[in-house]
C-alpha cells in the first residue's frame, strides 16, 4: 500500500551556484530534480512515507536523471511515463538576495504537460491512501482530465485527496517567460477553474496569495471564506514568517484563531521549494493522523530546512534529521551552518545502500609500475591491465549489488570511464603513493579538482598514521585530512579514510580505535573506513564502538588485504565479519599481483589473465560470504 501519490510537474532544476547576483551573471549551476509534485514525492519519502509520482519525462538524459534520482530517494516510479516525443521540462533558478529569486520555466510542450487520462491507471491509484495534486495541471484540458480522473478514482476508493494550489501566473498564460518569479496575478478565469474542483479535496494548501486566486479576493479572510463555500476541506494557509494556520470549519475573523504549530525563526536564504518542503512535512503528519498542531510543526520545520539551504529536494530533511531538530533545535539561524545537523542531513540522505561490499582494489600505482618495470615493458600497458581488472570484477559481480572497485585516475582512467553506469561501487585514491607525511596526487586546489569527479565516485585516501607519531607529523597529516574532508563534502562526494598504523610502529587492540577517535575529534566524519585485517575481537569491537559513539550513520568498514595470502585473509575475515559495522573487504594484490607479473611478462594473454583474476576475486567473495551473516 502506498501512502501518497503526487501528480503533475516534473523538471530538472538548474540552480545558480553563485549567491547574490543576477541570473544573467550566473557562471555555473547545480542540477537537482524539481517540480512541486516531484519534490513532494521525494520529500515525503525522506520522511518515511511510501510515495509515488505520476508524471511524464522525456526519453533523454534529463528524463533518466529524474527517474534515477526518484528511485534513489525511495520513490515508486511506476507512474513516471517516458514520453517519446517531448523533452523533460527545465527550470533555471537563482538566489538574488533575501527577497528576489529569479527563475525561468522551460516548459513549452514539455513532457509532463502531455499527461493524459490514459496515464492514470485505476489499479495504481487504488494502491494509495492519498492522491495529492497541484494547481498547474488544472491549467490545460488534457492534464486537467488526468487529474480529475485520478481524484475521482481516489474518492471512489475512499482515499484522501489534497490540493497544493501552487499558483504560477505565467504557467497559466497570464504573463510572459520573464515573469517566472511572480506569485500572483488576479484572474477570474483561473479562479473559476480552481473553484470548479475545490469540492474534490479533503485538504487544500496555499499561501495567502494562492488563496487570493482560489477565493477570488485579495483579502485573505474573504478569500478563505469563498473557498469554504466550495469545499469542506481542511484549509492550510501558509503565512510566511508567521507560520501557518489550519481551518477545519468556519473561517474566523482573525487568522490567528486558526490552529497553529510552533514556528522556527531562521535566516531566509532561499524560498524556492520551501512550500514543497512544507507540504512534505504536512502530508507526513496528516497521513500519520497526527493532530494539526503536530502536523504543522512538522511542516514548519521542513519548510525551515528548505529556506535555509540551496536547492529544493536536496534541502529536505530525513525523518531522523527532523526528529533531531525538533528535539534539540539549533544554535544557528542559518541551519546549513550547523555542522552537527548537516552531518545528520548528509549521512541520512546519501544515495544507495551498500550493506555488503566485495571490492576489487587495483588503485595501486607504485606496485604496478614496479611490476611493469621489472618485466621491461612500457608503463603504457598498465591502463589496459587495469581494464582487465575491471572486467574481472564485472564478471564476478554479474550485475548484482554489493560489488565494486578501487581504481586510480592517473593510470586507470580508461577503466574508470568503462565502469561508469554499471552499478558498481567506485572508489578513487588521492594520496601520493607512499607519502608520509601525507601528500596528495591532486591539488593544490582540491575543490576545483574534485569538482570534475563523477558524483558517484568515492574519494579514498590512505594515511600512514599512528598514535605515537611525533607532534609535527601528526599536525601535518591531520591538517591535510581536514582540508581534504572539507573539499570532499563541499563537492557532494563520499569519503573513505584508510589508515595503516602497522607500517609505522607496533600496534595493539587499541591502535585503530585511537586513530579513528582522533579524526572524529577533529571533525572528520568519513562515510567509510578502510582498516587493516585485525585478528582480535577486541580490536574490531573497539573500532566499532568508536563509530557507534560518533557517527552511527557511517556506512561502515571494509577490510584491506596488505597482500596477505588467502588463508590469512580467511582467518581475519572470520573475525571481522562478526561485527555489524564491517561490511566487506577491499583487497587487491592477493587477487591480481601474480597475474600481473605473468601478464606483463607475456606469459598470460588477456583472457587467461581475466579468468585467473576473476577466479581469485570470486574465491575471496565466497570466503567473505561464508563467514559473514550472508553465509
Amino acid at each position: 500500500m502506498l501512502d501518497v501519490i503526487t501528480i503533475g510537474r516534473s523538471s530538472v532544476d538548474l540552480y545558480g551556484a553563485q549567491i547574490g547576483g543576477r541570473l544573467e551573471d550566473m557562471a555555473s549551476f547545480n542540477k537537482y530534480i524539481g517540480g512541486s509534485p516531484t519534490n513532494m514525492a521525494a520529500g515525503t519519502a525522506r520522511l518515511g512515507l511510501k510515495s509515488a509520482v505520476i508524471t511524464r519525462v522525456g526519453d533523454e538524459h534529463m528524463g533518466r536523471f529524474i527517474r534515477e534520482q526518484l528511485q534513489a530517494e525511495g520513490v515508486d516510479t511506476r507512474g513516471v511515463i517516458t514520453d517519446p516525443e517531448r523533452l523533460t521540462a527545465l527550470v533555471l533558478l537563482g538566489i538574488r538576495d533575501r527577497e528576489q529569486f529569479p527563475l525561468i520555466f522551460y516548459r513549452e510542450n514539455c513532457a509532463d504537460m502531455a499527461l493524459c487520462e490514459d496515464d492514470i491507471d485505476p489499479a495504481f491509484i487504488a494502491e494509495s491512501r492519498c492522491v495529492t495534486v497541484t494547481g498547474t495541471h488544472l491549467s490545460h484540458p488534457n492534464t486537467e482530465a488526468a487529474v480529475l480522473k485520478a481524484l475521482r478514482l481516489a474518492r471512489e476508493n475512499g482515499a484522501r485527496t489534497a490540493l497544493d494550489i501552487d499558483f504560477r501566473p505565467n504557467l497559466w498564460g497570464l504573463s510572459g517567460h520573464n515573469d517566472g518569479e511572480n506569485r500572483f496575478i488576479a484572474s477570474d478565469k483561473v479562479t473559476e477553474k480552481l473553484q470548479s474542483t475545490l469540492h474534490l479535496f479533503d485538504l487544500i494548501v496555499g499561501t495567502e496569495e494562492e488563496f487570493f486566486i482560489a477565493g477570488g479576493s485579495t483579502d485573505t479572510v474573504t478569500a478563505l471564506r469563498a473557498v469554504r463555500t466550495k469545499s469542506n476541506a481542511t484549509l492550510i494557509c501558509k503565512r510566511g514568517a508567521k507560520g501557518a494556520s489550519a481551518f477545519v470549519g468556519p473561517i474566523p475573523d482573525d487568522l490567528d484563531e486558526g490552529l497553529t504549530g510552533p514556528g522556527f525563526p531562521i535566516e531566509v536564504f532561499n524560498v524556492l521549494g520551501a512550500g514543497d518542503g512544507f507540504m512534505s512535512g504536512l502530508l507526513t503528519g496528516w497521513m500519520h493522523d497526527e493532530d494539526w498542531p503536530t502536523t504543522l510543526k512538522y511542516a514548519n520545520a521542513c519548510g525551515a530546512f528548505a529556506v535555509s539551504r540551496h536547492g529544493c529536494t536536496p534541502a529536505y530533511p530525513s525523518w531522523t534529521e527532523l526528529q533531531y531538530f525538533l528535539e534539540n533545535g539549533s544554535p544557528h539561524k542559518a541551519l546549513r551552518k550547523d555542522q552537527k545537523l548537516e552531518q545528520i542531513h548528509w549521512s541520512t540522505n546519501r544515495k544507495g545502500e551498500w550493506p555488503d561490499m566485495h571490492v576489487l582494489a587495483f588503485d595501486h600505482r607504485m606496485q604496478i609500475e614496479e611490476i611493469a618495470d621489472n618485466a621491461g615493458v612500457s608503463r603504457d600497458r598498465i591502463g589496459p591491465f587495469k581494464q582487465l581488472c575491471l572486467r574481472a570484477a564485472e564478471k564476478v559481480a554479474q550485475g548484482r549489488p554489493g560489488y565494486g572497485l578501487l581504481c586510480d585516475g592517473r593510470l586507470g582512467q580508461d577503466a574508470l570511464f568503462e565502469a561508469a553506469g554499471k552499478g558498481l561501487w567506485i572508489g578513487r585514491p588521492v594520496e601520493l603513493p607512499g607519502s608520509r607525511p601525507l601528500e596528495l596526487e591532486i591539488g593544490p586546489d582540491l575543490g576545483t579538482d574534485l569538482k570534475e569527479w563523477p558524483v558517484d565516485h568515492v574519494v579514498k585516501v590512505l594515511c600512514f598514521y599512528h598514535p605515537d607519531d611525533d607532534a609535527a607529523t601528526k599536525a601535518d597529516q591531520e591538517a591535510m585530512i581536514i582540508r581534504l574532508a572539507d573539499a570532499v563534502r563541499s563537492n557532494g562526494l563520499e569519503f573513505l579514510l584508510e589508515i595503516i598504523p602497522s607500517k609505522v610502529a607496533p600496534i595493539n587492540d587499541d591502535t585503530a580505535a585511537m586513530v579513528m577517535e582522533r579524526f572524529y575529534d577533529l571533525g572528520v566524519y568519513p562515510d567509510w573506513w578502510k582498516l587493516e585485517p585485525m585478528k582480535s575481537d577486541a580490536a574490531w569491537a573497539k573500532a566499532s564502538a568508536v563509530i557507534e559513539k560518533h557517527d552511527p550513520y557511517c556506512r561502515g568498514i571494509v577490510v584491506l588485504g596488505l597482500d596477505a595470502p588467502k588463508e590469512a585473509l580467511r582467518d581475519s575475515f572470520a573475525v571481522a565479519a562478526r561485527f555489524e559495522r564491517v561490511k566487506g573487504f577491499a583487497v587487491g594484490r592477493t587477487i591480481w599481483a601474480e597475474v600481473a607479473r605473468q601478464w606483463f611478462a607475456g606469459k598470460l594473454d588477456d583472457e587467461q589473465a581475466l579468468a585467473q583474476m576473476a577466479d581469485n576475486f570470486s574465491e575471496l567473495c565466497e570466503i567473505w560470504d561464508a563467514v559473514s551473516k550472508k553465509g
